[in-house]
């Protein structure tokens, strides 16, 4: 099998003295799409905060690329190719969405992510790109939100709860975005609540029980038993 694209060893992260993480083994492959599932403080947007430096770790405790990036800073981390959908979208309320959208190329490198093809992805932002932000519907501005992490060029795709308090029609059109991502090179992790919607979209599951990894998996061979337990912390046997 080839190197992951990323790929962490023991993975320890913490809030001041507060231990939030405990040893995640964790790594996704060129072109997977990856589904962190797990009930509320289970430490999947901890996870995610520590892969984009977000949180101080150790420099061998996430590799990109096989290269070891753990602790550096975020705005170098997308400059390497991994950009975040974070929780709750953090539009700019003062910016067009044209104008949130090119916040998203600071700084990349390539070009497989244009205004052109994020437009094709998703066609009503083009026709509100000078409507504000945050002047859309919910999943409108989730739209925004996954356009100006594509602006980067990522390698690497992180989207935190993206389907988070939206209508179910607006989180299939936003899911049904997944495979044309991918198409253009791009590898996910997607952090998801929705436990059927992560299953639906990954090609391989991991579940966090208080900031451990308690079940992995793919959506084939893990049984609904075996998720239950692992999310809840119940006893179970554990699936690979």
């Amino acid at each position: 099998m080839t190197e992951p694209v990323l790929q962490t060893k023991g993975l320890e992260a913490f809030y001041g003295d507060f231990q939030a993480l405990f040893g995640i083994n964790f790594e996704i492959h060129a072109g997977e799409t990856v589904a962190i599932i797990g009930s509320n403080g289970a430490g999947k947007s901890t996870f995610l905060r520590a892969i984009t430096g977000m949180l101080q770790t150790k420099a061998q405790d996430i590799s990109f690329m096989g290269r070891n990036v753990g602790g550096m800073a975020a705005h170098d981390l997308v400059k390497e190719g991994i950009a975040m959908v974070p929780e709750g979208r953090k539009l700019f309320p003062s910016l067009s969405v044209e104008e949130n959208l090119l916040i998203g190329a600071y700084g990349r490198s390539g070009t497989d992510w244009t205004l052109d093809t994020v437009y094709e992805l998703f066609p009503i932002l083009k026709e509100r790109r000078h409507h504000g932000g945050t002047e859309l519907s919910g999943g409108q501005q989730q739209m925004v939100a996954i356009g100006r992490g594509l602006m980067s060029n990522p390698k690497l795709l992180l989207c935190d709860e993206i389907s988070l308090g939206l209508a179910p029609i607006i989180i299939k059109d936003i899911y049904d975005a997944v495979p044309k991502i991918k198409e253009r090179g791009a590898t996910l992790i997607v952090v998801e609540q929705d436990v059927n919607q992560a299953l639906a979209v990954a090609d391989r599951v991991y579940c966090f029980q208080e900031g451990r990894v308690s079940l992995t998996g793919t959506p084939a061979t893990l049984t609904k038993d075996q998720i239950s337990a692992a999310y809840f912390g119940l006893e179970a046997e554990e699936a690979h």
